[in-house]
């Protein structure tokens, strides 16, 4: 009698699993200290474009794709967030701070937050007030 049950449970894990792996999974190219601005084309494709060669980390490459951004800003464009890459990571720079993740469409996380003044911190690194 316990053999159907743990058959019919096995199949649904299975089908959850399976469907997971169905999902689209867009990775970052992996240039080796190439900073990268990402754009998404009308035809849901992405467009890496180099900002700066040579950078030595993922944080500097944060701050480049900042800068741009807020020249971009000064010049008028409505578009306030902003995407990056950087040797196989994505840059995700929004008004709560900057996140990252390892696929354009997963899981992003904290890497950066903006403090009162709109500057960028380590998250807990500025005192509450």
């Amino acid at each position: 009698m316990r053999l159907p049950v743990v058959a019919l449970s096995l199949l649904a894990a299975t089908a959850a699993v399976s469907l997971t792996g169905c999902e689209k999974q867009t990775k970052a190219p992996f240039q080796a200290g190439v900073c990268l601005h990402v754009i998404e084309q009308k035809d849901g494709t992405l467009k890496f474009n180099p900002v700066a060669q040579n950078v030595p980390s993922l944080e500097l490459c944060a701050a480049e794709l900042e800068g741009m951004r807020l020249r971009f800003v000064r010049l008028g464009s409505p578009n306030r967030e902003m995407t990056g890459a950087y040797q196989g990571k994505f840059i995700f720079l929004q008004k709560e701070g900057i996140y990252l993740g390892d696929t354009y469409e997963g899981a992003r996380f904290m890497s950066l937050v903006r403090t009162g003044d709109g500057r960028l911190a380590v998250p807990g690194a500025m005192p509450a007030q």
